[in-house]
């Protein structure tokens, strides 16, 4: 028997007077033993064909499985000779973009990747809008169709890269945060704003392809990561997984920022999680020239160590446009550093020079003169601006003190490792974040960018049938912490608004 993930290639003993099992007995029998498991389903579909399938095939057969909760179940019986692709599909269920992994389940390898701009945008920008839009039956399936009918398009397109197509697409897995993945699903979200804050369902079992509308292969599955609430959703899930948090001897953290910070805590004995509005002011729309990461964004800033000059890095080298998340901490580093802003991150008059403008009565600073910009603007950084990256930053710190050093009860510095996952997370300079106030001021070798978590972890599940049982393990075990009824993180909060800190002995790596 060849053992790999979900498709097995297995031999069964053929019957005989004295050995009369039934034949799809005799299948379950094998892949009982084989997978260590009590429990294995064969759907009825498959039972009609087996008899004539399996003497056809001398006794021999390729079998695609899956797991729910409850046992693996035969998604089909292939001949053994079938050289086509047997596939499986990883989706990042964004609430701005979704991504699509395409692997071969046999091999475990990742033939293609593909992103695009997650449709029900079209429908509102925001979760909150989306979720509205859900509460009658016609909005939840234009909400769901949006998502399923772009995910079908760029799925075929990357197939079709790949010479394949998606008829041997026989699994998928995807991940989001609770609101998105109900949506996905066609599900009531509004029970998820509407105190007392209870989902839909926290666990959706494994799905048929089809009941979706997934033009994938015709009996394919679908499983979504559970939530664990609310506010928890399955793409942190996902990133525990892919972190393997839940196999470390030693506390480990993982940070994902996006329109929420969400943190994990914890090893193989425990694990703790929370999440805060920390993310924002990093994320395109808050800040004039904030945006996504796109050709002449400014995605890195230094300062040259001769002139005290900033040094921006865009994009592809085009004339700058705006600025990312990543560029925005960079740039206030390199204005703190360069005491252009003081402890407080006030703009400082002097420093600034001829770069400091007023727009609107209120102070800027013009990182980019119009002459020299992609749009023809000056691209200004205002003290507003300003105000809502150190409301940020202030927030990360004061959530990681919180869950670290109240709840758990240690010390940034018994730390073993520092993940930082998402999007923003794949192009963040840690040192710059120390900088500023925002992480921890531990060795730098601690830390490490780890991508795209939900997707990796989406990913795990399709080549690894025991991430699947880890996943379930990690929902039962794992403790969430309210934020909200900790009654000193304002104080905490007020202490971190300022650079780096008031307490200037937590970042004795800090120089000014």
């Amino acid at each position: 028997m060849s053992l790999s993930g979900y498709v097995r290639t297995i031999e069964l003993t053929p019957p005989a007077l004295g050995n009369n099992t039934a034949d799809a007995q005799r299948l379950e029998q094998v892949l009982k033993k084989e997978l260590n498991t009590k429990n294995v389903h064969i759907p009825w579909h498959l039972v009609g064909d087996l008899s004539a399938r399996l003497r056809q095939w001398h006794w021999q057969v390729k079998a695609v499985l899956f797991k729910d909760r409850r046992s693996f179940t035969v998604v089909d019986l292939l001949d053994p000779q079938d050289s086509g692709p047997v596939m499986g599909a990883a989706v990042d269920i964004g609430t701005t973009r979704m991504v699509i992994a395409l692997m071969d389940l046999e091999t475990g390898e990742t033939l293609g990747e593909t992103g695009f701009d997650n449709p029900q945008a079209d429908i509102g920008p925001d979760v909150l809008t989306r979720i509205l839009h859900a509460k009658t039956p016609a909005g939840r399936e234009a909400l769901k169709r949006l998502a399923v009918d772009a995910l079908n398009q760029h799925l075929a397109r990357l197939c079709k890269e790949n010479n394949r197509t998606p008829d041997r697409v026989f699994l998928v897995a995807g991940a989001g945060n609770t609101a998105m993945t109900h949506l996905f699903a066609g599900l009531p979200a509004f029970g998820i704003i509407q105190e007392p804050y209870i989902p839909c369902t926290n666990i959706l079992d494994t799905l048929d392809a089809a009941d979706l509308g997934l033009a994938v292969h015709p009996r394919g599955q679908v499983f979504l990561f559970p939530n664990i609430g609310s506010y928890f959703g399955g793409d942190l899930l996902a990133g525990i997984l892919a972190a393997d948090l839940d196999q470390k001897d030693q506390p480990c953290i993982m940070v994902d920022v996006g329109t929420n910070a969400e943190i994990v805590l914890g090893n193989k004995d425990w694990l703790m999680a929370c999440a805060g509005a920390a993310g924002p002011a990093l994320e395109s729309g808050v800040s004039q020239m904030g945006m996504t990461a796109k050709p002449g964004v400014i995605d890195r800033v230094r300062v040259d160590p001769e002139t005290r000059d900033l040094i921006i890095h865009t994009i592809d080298d085009e004339p700058a446009v705006g600025i990312c998340g990543s560029g925005m901490i960079d740039l206030a580093a390199a204005l703190f550093v360069s005491g252009r802003i003081d402890i407080r991150g006030k703009l400082v008059t002097e420093a600034c020079g001829d770069r400091l403008t007023n727009e609107n009565d209120i102070p800027a600073f013009d990182l980019v003169a119009a002459k020299d910009s992609g749009t023809g603007r000056a691209i200004r950084l205002s003290q507003v601006d300003l105000n809502s990256l150190t409301s940020a930053k202030a927030a990360m710190y004061t959530i990681l003190e919180v869950i670290v050093s109240q709840t758990a009860g240690l010390s940034f510095s018994d730390l073993a490792r520092f993940y930082v996952a998402g999007t923003f997370g794949s192009f963040i300079n840690p040192n710059s974040a120390i900088t500023i106030g925002m992480l921890p001021d531990i060795p730098l070798d601690r830390f490490q960018v780890l991508g795209n978590t939900s997707l990796k972890g989406a990913e795990q599940v399709l080549t690894d049938p025991a991430a699947f049982d880890r996943v379930m393990a990690i929902r039962e075990t794992i403790t969430y912490i309210e934020l909200n009824v900790n009654q000193g993180f304002m104080n905490l909060f007020s202490g971190a608004k300022f650079y780096p800190h008031t307490d200037t002995s937590r970042f004795p790596s800090v120089k000014v």
